[in-house]
Formats: structure tokens, sequence, C-alpha cells
């Protein structure tokens, strides 16, 4: 899978939920060193990771933010286990040179959690290490003084889909819902991230993945006007064609062969 839907959090101090998160249906795992895991925990949750990056595939990791007494520890394992990709909280465009330059040629997924990253994102999105851009909305309303972490933030959300689309980058990761048992509310956030351009979503637990997986999938309706698209258009060599009772040209021709390239990874 080239561009995965579902990114689920598992904080690296409890080894023991490894590899239930990674059976679980998400199509990544991100160990966390961050948030998720307090300043007395930090150096057994680096030891927990570094002996799951030995023993497993492919891995996420989400270090400490660059400011933290914890950082330099947290690029000292990853200068160790180079199959795994960095989460970067608080991203901005100086630190992320410096990680890059720290851990060359490795993947960064960039996590717009304050202001100033928002900001910059622009800069960001041409550093040839991001791979992809996530929201950190809980943060970023907290940094920018916004009450809420829903709707209120989609500003915030257009610009980096706007930012991630001029860096050529996939289409970016939206941030966590909060609610843990409510299929509604993340039923309704992930629809309305897809809608504004988002491609995947942040995972708090397991019981969230499959509403996030099935959300950002094709539905068979789009997979067969995609199809009926595809053939219409290639048979008509350019021509603007009718189909099921709308004109259709070659922008929706990119648009059909997207929604074919999601539903085929």
């Amino acid at each position: 899978m080239t561009d995965p839907f579902s990114y689920l959090f598992v904080p690296g101090h409890r080894p023991e939920r490894f590899a239930k998160a990674a059976a679980s249906g998400a199509h990544r795992v991100i160990l966390d060193l961050e948030d998720a895991v307090g300043a007395e925990a930090k150096e057994r949750a680096r030891d927990h990771v570094a002996a799951w990056c030995d023993e497993s595939g492919q891995v996420i990791v989400r270090i400490n933010a660059e400011d933290t007494p914890w950082w330099q520890d947290d690029i000292a394992l990853l200068e160790r286990h180079q199959e795994a990709e960095v989460m970067v909280p608080k991203a901005e465009p100086d630190a992320l040179v410096r990680i890059a330059a720290a851990l060359p040629r490795r993947a960064l997924i960039a996590i717009v959690e304050t202001a100033v990253g928002l900001a910059r994102l622009r800069e960001t999105v041409r550093l040839p290490e991001v791979a992809r851009i996530a929201f950190g909305n809980i943060d970023f309303g907290a940094d920018t003084r916004i009450p809420g972490t829903g709707r209120v933030l989609d500003p915030a959300r257009f610009e980096i889909v706007l930012a991630s689309r001029l860096g050529d980058l996939p289409p970016p990761i939206d941030g966590v819902t909060v609610s843990l048992d409510d299929a509604e509310e993340i039923t309704a956030d992930v629809a309305r991230a897809r809608q504004m351009g988002f491609a995947a979503k942040l995972c708090i637990h397991p019981r969230q993945v499959p509403f996030v997986n099935t959300g950002f999938a094709p539905t068979e309706s789009e997979i067969e006007w995609a199809r009926r698209v595809v053939a219409t258009l290639d048979a008509a060599e350019g021509d603007v064609v009718e189909v099921q009772g709308k004109m259709v040209d070659r922008p929706m021709l990119l648009r059909a062969r997207q929604i074919l390239a999601r539903h085929e990874t």
C-alpha cells in the first residue's frame, strides 16, 4: 500500500500492546515515545521500541520534540534502526532539516501542531525527506488558543491539504477523534476530512481503525463510476462525453484514476 488510510498510536512503554496493534487492521502502527509516555517512562519506552524494531518489519516511531531532553536519545535509537520511519511532532522546517541531517535518507512524517508549523508549511513540504503531512489537531488548538478540535480547525485543514498538493506529497493525514466509542462521531469526522481532501487519519484506539479504513476507501458506486469514466473517455480519445447523464472531460478522468488507484492499494 502506497498511501495508508489508518495510523494507530501505541504507547512505547506498553509493549504488550504492540502485537495487538499490528494485528488490528491498521495500515501503519506508530510506536509513540512522545505524548503517550510520561517522563519517568521515556527510557523504558525507548528500550521496548528498540526491541520491537529488532524483531519486526515496517514501523513508525514518533519521537519527542527537539526542545525536550529526550530528543537526542530518540535520534540515537533511530540511527541504530534505519528501517523505521520517523514521525516528527511540532514539525517546523528548521527542526526537520536538523533531523534529516541526523537521519539521512529517512522518510519523515511531519505533524503540524503549532501556529509556526502551519505558517511555514509551504517550506516544510519542499524538504525532500518529508514524505507526508499529518495534522496534530489537539496540540494545534492548544497552541493557537482555539477551543475545539473539529470543524473550527477546518481552515487549518484546508491549508494542510493545499500545501501537500503544492509539495507534490500524498494527501495528508487528519488528526485524532478523541471519542473511542462513538461510531457516529468518528464516521462523520472521517467523511468530513475526506471531503476536504485528506486521505488518512490518526487513531488512538484499535476500535477506531475499521471506521477509518472503511471511510477512506472508495465506495462501490465511486468505483463503478470511475471504471465507466475511464472506459468511456479512453474510447472517446479525449473528446467530452456523457456518463450517467453528466458531461465528463479529462479532469474527471484524473479523478476517476485516483479513485481506482486507491481501490487497488
